[in-house]
């Protein structure tokens, strides 16, 4: 097992940042290169788009680094473009799947041979505001029969 490093990308929108995680993460990973860096571009863009590798050269995660990824996500929920996890190892597919309805940010889970297609993902997640202007919104909420109720009653 060796040492675990994040090594970033480069090539993408300034709001994205690439990374792909190599060896054993530990936690000392997370704190010193990881969290910095999403930080780092949180405080420069606002709200950042992560593109998660998980490849062939990750070996695995320490409990410490399990639990900065946990901290990382929850203190910067609402930082979040778009997430996508590039990876074919089955616990980190079915984990991120199981945490998907709790992301309010679009997230999608690619096997390796689809990083292309993560990669223009990516790029475009986020592009095109949603369009609200047919949205309703309530100015108050009707209790219970009060819309049942014949006028001058």
């Amino acid at each position: 097992m060796s040492k675990g490093t994040f090594e970033f990308f480069t090539g993408y929108p300034t709001d994205v940042l690439a990374f792909e995680a190599v060896g054993v993460i530990d936690a000392a990973a997370y704190e010193t290169q990881l969290i910095p860096a999403v930080e780092a571009k949180i405080a420069a863009e606002g709200r950042v788009k992560l593109l998660y590798v998980l490849g062939d050269r990750f070996e695995g995660f320490t409990m410490g680094a399990a639990w900065d990824d946990t901290k990382l996500g929850f203190s910067h929920l609402g930082d979040f473009g778009a997430l996508a996890v590039v990876t074919d190892t089955d616990w980190i597919r079915h984990g991120t799947k199981l945490f998907m309805p709790l992301v309010p940010a679009p997230l999608r889970v690619f096997h390796l041979a689809e990083l292309e297609d993560a990669k223009a993902w990516m790029r475009e997640a986020g592009r095109a505001e949603e369009d609200h202007s047919h949205d309703t919104a309530a100015t108050r909420k009707l209790s219970t029969l009060e819309d049942k109720i014949p006028p001058g009653a």
